[in-house]
C-alpha cells in the first residue's frame, strides 16, 4: 500500500575524525546518561539535536502513543496490524528488558547490533560536536528517527516515556495521538486526572490530526474531547469493547488490542492511498458488497481463497514483548515476569494471576518485589496485595534495586516493607535479588506453584542477569 511520504534530507556527519565506540561502550554510555525523573528539558534538548539532522523528525508519518500503562503493547499490536495491511512499520518503545535494541524495530524485527552501534556513534558524535548535552532518551529517539528514515518506513509508532509536553518523541508531528489510560498514581485509580495533566499529555496534537483513547474515566474522556475541539483535532470515539484475544489475555490486553485496531483503522482510512488491489485483501478497508446472491464462480473463489477477518487475525496474535506478563512455564517453578511499577499496572497483574488460577488452581505464590517508590503508592499497593491474599495463599519477598539516579534502593525497600507491615503482612527482606530469588524457589517447590518477579524494569533485568543473558 502506498502512502504520502516525505523524503528526509539528512546532513552527513563525519565520523572518521572521532573515535568510534564499540557496542558495549555505547551501552555503558547510555546506562550513565539518563536524566533525573523530574527532568523537563528533554524536548528542548531534542529540538537542538534534531536540528543537526535537518529537522528530519518532521519528515516521518508518526503515531504517538502516550498514557500510564499499556503503551508498548498497543504499539506492538498496532504495528502487527499495519504490517498485515502491507505497510512498513517502525516502532520505538520503552523500556527495554534485555537490550537497548528492543526499543527500535521495523516490522517487529529488532534493530541489529551493528546498525544500533553505527547509529549511536553518529548521533553521539554529532551531539558532542555541537556541544549539546543530550541524555540517553534523546539519543535513542534520534537514533530511531534516523533508522526509520533509512528503512523507508511508511509509518512509525513512538511511545512517550512521560507526558508528551516534556518528552523527546514530541519532536515528531503525529497524524494520530493515542492515549492508553491515564491514572493518578497518588490517588485511587478510579479518580480522574487533573485537567492540567491531561493537557500536558495532549500538548502537541496538531490541527486536523486524530486523537483516540482507551481510557474509561468519563471525566478524562470529556477533557480530551474538549481539548481536541479547542485545537482543531479530530476526536475519535473512545474504545468501548475488548478484542477477543486467547485466554487469559483478553481481559489483560484486550483494551490495548482494541486501541491498536482503532489506530490502524484511522491511519489506513485517513492517511494512506487505498489502492484497489490491496483494499480487496485489507482487514480494515470495507469494500462495498455485491448486491444480490453471489455467483457460483464467486462462491468457488471464496472457498479456494477464503477472506481473512479481523477475528482470525486476533486469534493468531500474541504478545511477544518480554516482561509484559511473560510466563516462563518451562522453568521449575513456573515464573511470571511483569514490569508493573504503579497501582494500575499491579491491579492488572493481579487480575492476570487470578485468571491463571481459575484456569489451573495455583497452590502457592511467592512475589519477589523490587520497587521504585517514585512511581509507586506503597500504601495502596500493599492493600492490593492484602486483598489478593484473601483468594490465594502467597508470600512476599522484598529486595533493593541497584542504585540509579534519583532513587535510594534501601529506602525504597524499607518503605515497601513498612507498607506491608501496616496491613498485617510480614514480608521477608533480602539484601539482593539473588537472595530473594533463591528464597522464592525454596518456598515454591510444587509444579502448581508460581514465582512472580515484578515491581520495576530493573528487577527483571536482574533476573535475566542471573540467567547469564548478555546485555
Amino acid at each position: 500500500m502506498s502512502i504520502n511520504k516525505q523524503v528526509a534530507s539528512k546532513e552527513s556527519v563525519n565520523l572518521a575524525t572521532s573515535k568510534q565506540k564499540t557496542y558495549q561502550e555505547i551501552i555503558e554510555f547510555l546506562d550513565t546518561h539518563w536524566a533525573l525523573p523530574s527532568d523537563n528539558k528533554s524536548l528542548e534538548r531534542m529540538k537542538a539535536l534534531n536540528k543537526q539532522f535537518n529537522n528530519n523528525a518532521k519528515t516521518i508519518n508518526a503515531i504517538l502513543i502516550a498514557g500510564t500503562n499499556g503503551k508498548s503493547l498497543t504499539a506492538h499490536f498496532a504495528a502487527k496490524l499495519l504490517k498485515k495491511e502491507g505497510l512498513t512499520v517502525g516502532i520505538f518503545i520503552n523500556p527495554h528488558i534485555l537490550t537497548y535494541n528492543e526499543r527500535i524495530s521495523t516490522d517487529t524485527e529488532t534493530i541489529s547490533q551493528k546498525a544500533f552501534t553505527d547509529l549511536a556513534n553518529e548521533v553521539i558524535t554529532t551531539a558532542q560536536a555541537a556541544s549539546i548535552n543530550v541524555t540517553s532518551r534523546e539519543i535513542l529517539t534520534q537514533m530511531a528517527i534516523n533508522y526509520f528514515i533509512t528503512q523507508n518506513v511508511d509509518v512509525a509508532l513512538f511511545e512517550a516515556e512521560s507526558i508528551t509536553a516534556f518528552d523527546a518523541v514530541s519532536i515528531c508531528t503525529p497524524t494520530i495521538t493515542a492515549l492508553t489510560r491515564l491514572i493518578n498514581n497518588k490517588a485511587f485509580i478510579t479518580e480522574p486526572c487533573s485537567t492540567e495533566i491531561i493537557h500536558n499529555y495532549l500538548a502537541f496534537i496538531p490541527k486536523n490530526s486524530h486523537l483516540v483513547s482507551a481510557d474509561q474515566n468519563k471525566t478524562n474522556l470529556k477533557a480530551m474531547a474538549d481539548y481536541a475541539k479547542q485545537v482543531g483535532a479530530q476526536w475519535a470515539m473512545p474504545i468501548r469493547k475488548l478484542v477477543a484475544l486467547p485466554y487469559p489475555f483478553e481481559q489483560l490486553h484486550g483494551r490495548c488490542a482494541a486501541l491498536a485496531e482503532r489506530i490502524a483503522y484511522l491511519f489506513i482510512n485517513f492517511y494512506t492511498k487505498k489502492e484497489e488491489v490491496i483494499a480487496q485483501e485489507s482487514l480494515l478497508i470495507h469494500k462495498p458488497g455485491q448486491r444480490g446472491r453471489p455467483t457460483t464462480q464467486a462462491k468457488k473463489e471464496l472457498e479456494i481463497n477464503p477472506k481473512k477477518t479481523l477475528e482470525q487475525f486476533w486469534k493468531e496474535i500474541f504478545n511477544e514483548l518480554p516482561g509484559r506478563f511473560q510466563i516462563l512455564d518451562k522453568e521449575k517453578p513456573t515464573l511470571l515476569l511483569d514490569n508493573a511499577n504503579n497501582i494500575d499496572a499491579f491491579e492488572n497483574l493481579l487480575l492476570g494471576i487470578k485468571l491463571l488460577h481459575y484456569q489451573k488452581p495455583l497452590k502457592n505464590i511467592a512475589f519477589v518485589f523490587g520497587c521504585d517508590t517514585t512511581t509507586l503508592n506503597t500504601e495502596l499497593f500493599a492493600k492490593q496485595v492484602r486483598y489478593f491474599f484473601k483468594k490465594i495463599t502467597g508470600h512476599v519477598i522484598i529486595c533493593p534495586l541497584k542504585q540509579k539516579a534519583g532513587n535510594n534502593p534501601l529506602e525504597d525497600a524499607q518503605a515497601v516493607q513498612n507498607a506491608f507491615k501496616d496491613v498485617k503482612i510480614k514480608p521477608r527482606m533480602t539484601s539482593s535479588f539473588k537472595e530473594a530469588f533463591e528464597a522464592a524457589k525454596k518456598l515454591i517447590n510444587d509444579r502448581n506453584g508460581l514465582v512472580v518477579i515484578t515491581g520495576s524494569n530493573e528487577i527483571l533485568q536482574e533476573y535475566w542477569n542471573t540467567k547469564n543473558s548478555k546485555k
